[in-house]
Parts: structure tokens; C-alpha cells; sequence
């Protein structure tokens, strides 16, 4: 008989295989435990910018679900989880191999969930920070 956070992780990890952007960039979800959520994907050619390096959009992305995910973690199996508002500080270049997107609760609430993430660029095993994103979950019912 499984404990209450491997039903969770298998909730977690059903609901980000839906996401067909994530699918698209190749994202996975590297790590999870309450209240935090790590996914990487790799700087595939279709998700830079003109200057070669990762999108802004990609970190966003990446930073929004990781945060999201977090949220997901502390709230019941009837509710889901949707962004009210993020905002992104770009710190650097997202110049790497992959990136890597931490997110955590800062404080879970039964309307709002305060969230974070920071993003890294990974090459060869060294990680640069090059964003950060803080902003609020709301929960949502389960469509059924």
C-alpha cells in the first residue's frame, strides 16, 4: 500500500504528462517532495533565440510549471492547480545544455499558494542561475 505522497507524485506526475508544451521542449520532472518540484529539459534549437541561447519563454515556462508543481503537492486530490500571476526576473543568458527549474511553496494557502522557482543553465555539470520567477497558484477543480 502506497503512502499519501507517492498517490500525490502519481497525481503530480499524470497532470504534467498532459501538458503538451512540456512534451514539446522535451521537459521532465527531475525531483519532487512536498512543497517543491525540479524539471529539466534540454536547449533544444526549436526553443532559442536569435542570439542562439534559450528562449526567455522557455525559462518562463519551465520556471511557471516547476513553481505550479510545487503548489500541486500541498493541495487534495479534487484540486488542481492554475497560475493567477507570475512575474520573471532574467538574470542571464539561459546559454547552456539544459536548464534546470527549482520550484517551491513560500506559503500554501486554501485560496493562494505563494510560489518561486529559479532557473539554471546546466553545461557540463555547472549550473549559473539565470532567472527567477515568484507569483500565486490558485486551485481549481479537477475536470470530470
Amino acid at each position: 500500500m502506497g503512502t499519501r505522497f507517492d498517490d500525490t507524485e502519481s497525481r503530480v506526475r499524470s497532470s504534467f504528462a498532459r501538458q503538451t508544451m512540456m512534451q514539446t521542449f522535451g521537459a521532465e520532472i527531475a525531483a519532487l517532495a512536498p512543497g517543491r518540484c525540479e524539471i529539466v529539459a534540454p536547449v533544444l534549437p526549436l526553443a532559442r533565440q536569435q542570439h542562439g541561447v534559450g528562449h526567455a519563454g522557455l525559462a518562463f515556462s519551465l520556471g511557471d510549471s516547476a513553481a505550479g508543481y510545487a503548489a500541486l503537492t500541498l493541495m487534495p486530490a479534487e484540486q488542481e492547480v492554475m497560475t493567477a500571476e507570475i512575474k520573471i526576473n532574467l538574470l542571464a543568458p539561459a546559454a547552456g545544455d539544459r536548464l534546470i527549474a527549482r520550484g517551491e511553496v513560500v506559503k500554501a494557502g486554501r485560496r493562494l499558494t505563494v510560489v518561486r522557482a529559479d532557473v539554471f543553465a546546466e553545461t557540463a555539470g555547472k549550473e549559473k542561475l539565470i532567472a527567477i520567477l515568484q507569483g500565486t497558484m490558485v486551485p481549481v477543480a479537477v475536470a470530470g
